[in-house]
Formats: C-alpha cells, structure tokens, sequence
C-alpha cells in the first residue's frame, strides 16, 4: 500500500550515490537539494492524506482504518528518507555540532515516548476487536428470520455488553492488557525488539503502563521545544529533524485521537505548526479537522474518533432501542428498517475484521523501526564522542 506514486527507493538512491562523491564545492548544494526534495515528498505525501477519497465509501474516510493505515506508510516513507538524509554516508562529528548535539537528542526522547504510545494504540485496537465480536453476535441474532423473542434476547444481552464495551475506561483500560501486548513487540522468543534496546532506554517493551499514565500528556511532552529552525538553520541539517519531528507527534496524535487509548483529555488541543511552512499546509489542515472531530467527540461523550467505530456506536445504540421496545412479531416497518441497519453494521464489522489485524501490524513495523533508528543514530552519536575525546 504506497503512500505515494513516487519511488522512495530513487530518493534513497540519489542520497547514496550522492554521499559517495568526493567533489567538496558541491556538497552544499546537494545537501540543500536533497532538503527540498525530502520536504516536497512529505508535503505531497501528507497532501494525498488530506485530498477527499474518489471513494464514496466511508471506508476511506478521514480517520477510517483504511486511512490510518495510510498515514503508517508516510510515516515509514518519510522515517526511511530521514535517516538516508542525516547519517548515511556522513561523518558522524556533523551530527554532534550545533544545533544538532541538542535537536537529536530530542528527537530521540520523542521516540521513547512513540513507543508508549505504540503500546498503548495496540492495547486500544484489542480492545476494538473485543467490541466487533460483541456486534458480531447480535448481527447474527438479528439476521435471522422470521425474528422471535429468542433472537432480540440474544441479540439485546450482545448490545448491551457491547455498550458497556464501548464506553472504554480511559484511566483504566490498559493496565489489564498492557503486559501481555508488550510480550508482542518481540519480548517473546527474542525477537526483533529485543535485540535492540540500549542502555535499557526502551522501557516500554518490557513495562506495563501506570495508572496514572496519560495518552495526552505523552503527545504534549513530544512537543516540548518543538520550533521550527530559523535564518541559517533552516537550511541545514535542522531543518528534516524538525520536520520528522513534527511527523511522528503529528502521526502519533492521529492514532490517539483515533483509537481509545488510556487518558487523552486536552487532545484537542493540536500542537501549533507555522502556517508558512510549505511542505505542513496539509497537515496543519489534518490537523484543523481532527481537531474539530476531537471537541465534537468531547461534547458527545463518544468512545474515539475511528471512523468504523463511530459507525458502530451509532448503529448499536439504535439496534439496542429496537431490542429494548420489541414485541412479537414486530412492526414490519420498524423490522425492515432494522434488516438496513443490521446490513450496516455487519459491513462495518467486515471492515473491522479485515483492517484491524493489518493496522496493528503496521504499527509493530512502525515500532521496530522507531527502534533500530533510534538505536542507529546512537551509536553514530557514540562514535562521534570517540572520536572528539582527547587521545590521552
């Protein structure tokens, strides 16, 4: 599923190529070049996010599933064009200068935080999964016909529990499952994660979250000195780990506000990206229309802003008013209309089925790879350290 029509793997190439050349006067323009050319690619990444879906279908919709998994290929698209922009081919004493020796860092600090983040989203997509079996069940009941006692019986016990489901305890709802969605990141059997974790900075492959432990503040702690660089800066190595910066906050409050996560009062609150900045038009426009779904969201009490999700919430609670009221053999209008909603809801348990399982996959690869890099730029800040140190 590209993010995009173009070839990351020309862009990855040309940086290669380009590192490999030894002709001195050339270099800074190349590297102002290669700038541009990563910030193009994100703009029109991120604007293929923010155009309207050829798809009638609200399977695609802002904060579908379809869409989410969209946004992880950016963000694996745009990661991979980074790391090929700052470290590859470099001398790793550029990255230790200023501003550099500090914006690093930073960023680093960031991914631990995406990390807890991951965990937490992947906890809220069990607890997704949970919810559908819920409507499964009653979408069975109510398909069969004729329609008795015994089926809306059946059918009201699914409803209701998915109601209860449904209304996910923020302050709560991951210490339960936390634990054992950690084992999956690559504890179990020594996986990938496992093999990556310096200085035991990845605390959240192995830790279960703390009850007071806050989805929101983890995406406002992100932001802290989050500037985008001005006057020489702008053109210089600080200029992509601003904007990658801004992609991984931005990607990681997407998943929040999307899917029900442990604590996420205040998400409305978007984090400001300057206006004039070409490459963030269309993520400051993401930003503006989640934002207004968020404080919706906030007024109707509703359990996240996943698109099926929502679907199903509305659907449940009519179907659960049908249930409630029914009397054998029913209205023949009120039942027909129940048959369409029913239809809806089992679509939307379909959509549920089919995209769910992939999105957490995609964001076990999103975590991995938030990890190597992570561990990659330490180890090119380490040798840059070696090789600054006074040879005694």
């Amino acid at each position: 599923m590209p993010a995009t029509n173009d070839n990351p793997g020309s862009f990855l190439g040309r940086i290669s190529i380009r590192r490999n050349q030894v002709i001195a006067m050339d270099a800074p323009d190349s590297d102002l070049e290669d700038l541009e050319l990563f910030q193009k690619h994100v703009g029109d990444r991120f604007a293929e996010l923010h155009a309207p879906s050829d798809e009638p279908s609200s399977a695609h919709a802002l904060l579908s599933i379809s869409w989410l998994r969209r946004v992880l290929d950016v963000f694996l698209c745009c990661e991979a064009e980074f790391k090929a922009i700052v470290i590859m081919g470099r001398d790793p004493s550029q990255i230790a200068k200023p501003p550099l020796d500090r914006l690093i860092p930073e960023l680093l600090e960031r991914s631990v935080k995406a990390l807890d983040l991951c965990n937490a989203v992947t906890t809220g997509i069990d607890a997704l999964r949970h919810c559908q079996k819920f409507a499964e069940i009653a979408v069975s009941a109510l398909e069969q016909r004729p329609i008795g006692d015994g089926q809306v019986r059946r059918a009201r016990k699914a409803l209701n529990s998915l109601m209860i489901a449904m209304t996910f305890d923020e302050k709560e709802s991951s210490n339960s499952r936390t634990t054992d969605r950690a084992w999956s990141f690559g504890r179990r059997g020594g996986g990938a994660a496992s093999k990556y974790q310096p200085g035991g900075h990845i605390r959240s492959l192995t830790g279960q979250v703390a009850k007071n432990w806050s989805a929101a503040k983890q995406i406002q702690a992100m932001t802290y000195n989050l500037v985008a660089p001005r006057g020489a800066d702008a053109s210089s190595l600080a200029s992509p780990v601003y904007v990658m910066s801004t992609v991984i906050v931005f990607v990681m409050w997407a998943l929040v506000a999307a899917i029900p996560c442990q604590d996420r009062t205040g998400l409305a609150a978007h984090f400001p990206v300057p206006k004039q900045l070409g490459w963030a038009q269309s993520l400051i426009g993401l930003q503006e229309k989640i934002g207004e779904e968020w404080k919706k969201k906030e007024k109707k009490g509703t359990s996240g802003l996943l698109e099926e999700l929502q679907k199903m919430e509305k659907l449940a609670q009519n179907l659960s008013e049908f249930a409630e009221s029914f009397q054998f053999p029913g209205e023949a209008e009120k039942v027909e209309e129940v048959a369409t909603q029913v239809t809806e809801l089992a679509v939307t348990c379909q959509r549920m089925e089919e995209g769910l399982i992939p999105l957490q996959l995609q964001i076990r690869e999103m975590f991995h790879r938030i990890v190597r890099s992570r561990t990659e730029f330490l180890e090119v800040l380490d040798q840059a350290g070696k090789a600054s140190a006074p040879v005694a």
